[in-house]
């Protein structure tokens, strides 16, 4: 029993050191998703390091306790003292004998006899078969993160600059009216303008209206037109309905969609999101859409022919939803030019002139009414009717020091125009935004990818004008950049305590096969669900080169310790030998390498059983898809490859030298 703790101990403890090992790339990531991963990767990490120590201090110790065997109780009845020697006594029975390794010899058995066989021919296929998951990986998309399903609905659209308020108001109203006749939707509230703080610029263009839906065990079944909706007589469609029903609930993607589509008001743009992700973007980059481009130059104006171009490029682009570029020269403004002589002969001063338009026109505060621990300013101002246009301004009078009341019209000249209804500017440079918002089924590493080259052809841009990439592509950059940094150093890492391991360079080689073999599941499974390459995706992966140096390990200590065991009894004389060998090694270990992947199978699988509705449960599925689909082709190929390998290797390197001097 001790000699069985040694043997595999050490292999064990390096294993575990690799999975800790694997998850430190995590600890490079900065940002949110450094917060989102960082607990993941302290958790595994931690826990990896403990099982390691325990693996060689406390658990031989508790095998020697536990499993023991000791001399039996004899005692009657029979039926007692089986039970009884169950708990006390134990028996350790032969591999052959167990019902589910004998299954699995059967099974296993004439597999392994042909590969070993035509092993030259399997290795070539396995090598192949890496090569085909190229293209595969070539047609997945990429982007920064699932996105995590708050539950609710921020709807942002944008219009032109110089709406009215009341226009604004009527808008508004609309939306919500259309919002609250679909049944999913529990409760609309809808804000246009901005609220007196600085983290809340918005224009009165464009409105946030935050969408309350019903749980989705509440949403309303809505007809779906299926495959045999127009085709089939109604007692076929009967049948059919069991299978594919067309009543049911809508997704979130088409709720979504069919939203999109009611809610077309002319000059304006569709934005649709999330209320924290919404503002979290907005914190950290200004961009509340998916993509975002930021116009630099020294010219506001020019920087606004740039960002309408972009926008009528990018209209006809595969994937758009909506573009919108920010009219930074757009916004209304009504200029007071006073005239100073005119004000002279009245004895008035500009300061007597601007407090009337402040008053009157803008508003002013003249107390403060107080209603127990609340407070509210008393604002006085005209009414709206009396200083809704140029004319009705210019008729406001103004109080001269000899008490007579003089038009506002004979002492400044009133005229509309545009200029910056604001001013941005980053790293030094004025900026215009443009909001590009895609579809769900569009990635956004391939959408920019295509705007940019687009944008590249069509659009020719002035020396000391130049483009910047936003949004959350841009937070897909940083990591992308991150992770090609770290990754290289951390695989080093790994090889290295491979190489400690084994204390052999073609052993290290043979384990770390692993990792390309578990790469064909995990981008073939990212392939047939949809899923593209993200953030939570290379979690995934990280985690999943782990588990293969484990799975690998234990692989090839089961073909080390047949291979020695042979070799020490002298019965390692030929091919026969070896194939007897490498047989014995992988066969009879079969069940050992089933509960060790099994196990984390059944840790990973309801994981991606859990419904798109739930929160955090697409990125979960992003982290556990790449392990289910890598573990299983890495779990295959080891059964089937490593011996291959193995039996190539020992001949070439030992078994057929010492054939060759025996003859």
């Amino acid at each position: 029993m001790l000699r069985a703790c040694k043997e595999v101990g050490r292999p064990i403890f390096f294993s575990l050191l690799v999975i800790a090992v694997a998850f430190m790339p995590i600890f490079s990531l900065a940002a949110q998703e450094g917060r989102l991963f960082k607990p993941l990767a302290f958790t595994k990490n931690f826990s990896m390091f403990f099982a390691a120590i325990l693996a060689i201090t406390l658990v031989p110790v508790l095998i020697q306790i536990f499993i023991k065997p000791t001399n039996p109780i004899r005692m009657r009845p029979k039926f007692l003292s089986k039970v009884v020697n169950f708990f006390y006594a134990g028996k350790i029975h032969n591999e052959e004998e167990h019902p589910i390794s004998k299954f699995l010899f059967r099974l296993y058995d004439p597999i392994l006899t042909f590969i070993l066989k035509h092993r030259v021919k399997t290795i070539i296929g396995a090598g192949l078969i890496m090569i085909t998951v190229v293209p595969v990986y070539m047609r997945l998309g990429s982007e920064f993160m699932p996105p995590l399903n708050e539950g609710d609905i921020l709807y942002m659209p944008t219009t032109l600059p110089g709406i009215s308020i009341e226009e604004a108001r009527i808008w508004l109203q609309a939306q919500d009216k259309i919002f609250k006749s679909f049944n999913e939707v529990e409760t609309v509230f809808g804000k246009i303008g901005r609220a007196r703080t600085a983290t809340d610029p918005a224009p009165l263009s464009m409105v946030e209206t935050t969408v309350r839906l019903k749980p989705v065990e509440e949403w309303p079944d809505v007809y779906h037109e299926r495959w045999y909706s127009e085709k089939y007589p109604e007692w076929l469609k009967n049948k059919l309905r069991l299978i594919w029903p067309e009543m049911k609930p809508r997704t979130w993607q088409e709720l979504i969609s069919d939203l999109d589509k009611v809610m077309k008001f002319p000059g304006t743009t569709n934005a649709w999101t999330m209320p924290i992700k919404t503002r979290i973007d907005m914190l950290t980059t200004g961009i509340r859409t998916p993509v975002g481009i930021k116009v630099y130059g020294p010219d506001l104006e020019k920087i606004q022919k740039i960002g309408e171009h972009i926008e009528a490029v990018l209209q006809g682009l595969q994937g758009t939803r909506s573009v919108y570029a920010e009219r930074v020269v757009g916004g209304y403004f009504v200029d007071f030019e006073i005239n100073r002589d005119e004000i002279a002969r009245y004895g008035l001063t500009v300061g007597d002139v601007e407090d009337v338009i402040e008053t009157a026109i803008g508003g002013k505060n003249i107390t403060m009414t107080i209603e127990g621990r609340e407070r509210y300013p008393v604002n006085v101002r005209y009414a709206r009717e009396l200083r809704n246009n140029v004319e009705k301004l210019e008729r406001i009078l103004v109080a001269t020091p000899s008490k007579a009341q003089v038009p506002l019209g004979q002492l400044a000249e009133i005229k509309l125009t545009m200029g910056a209804p604001a001013i941005k500017d980053e790293n030094g440079m004025l900026t215009g935004w443009v909001y590009v918002d895609i579809f769900e089924d569009k990635d956004i590493g391939s959408y920019v990818r295509e705007a940019k080259e687009l944008i590249k052809h069509e659009i020719e841009l002035e020396p000391g004008y130049y483009l910047g990439w936003s949004g959350q592509f841009e937070y897909m950059e940083r990591a992308r950049k991150t992770l090609l940094l770290v990754l290289p150093i951390t695989l080093l890492i790994i090889v290295l305590l491979l190489y400690i391991n084994t204390g052999s360079w073609i052993k290290t080689g043979i384990v770390f096969l692993a990792v390309p073999f578990s790469l064909v599941g995990a981008f073939w499974i990212l392939y047939i669900l949809g899923y593209n390459m993200s953030v939570a995706v290379w979690v995934g992966i990280i985690a999943l080169a782990g588990v293969d140096a484990e799975t690998g390990v234990v692989m090839l200590l089961y073909l080390d310790l047949s291979y020695d065991d042979m070799k020490k009894k002298g019965k390692m004389r030929g091919v026969t030998d070896l194939t007897e060998a490498v047989m014995h090694g992988a066969v009879k270990r079969v069940r050992p390498k089933v509960m060790t992947v099994g196990t984390t199978f059944m840790g990973l699988l309801p994981i991606m059983w859990s419904g798109a509705h739930e929160a955090g449960a697409d990125v979960m599925k992003r982290i556990a898809a790449p392990m289910v689909g890598g573990i299983l082709t890495s779990f295959i190929m080891e059964l089937l490859v490593y011996p291959a390998i193995f039996m190539l290797w020992k001949w070439h390197s030992e078994v057929k030298k010492n054939e060759d001097q025996q003859e």
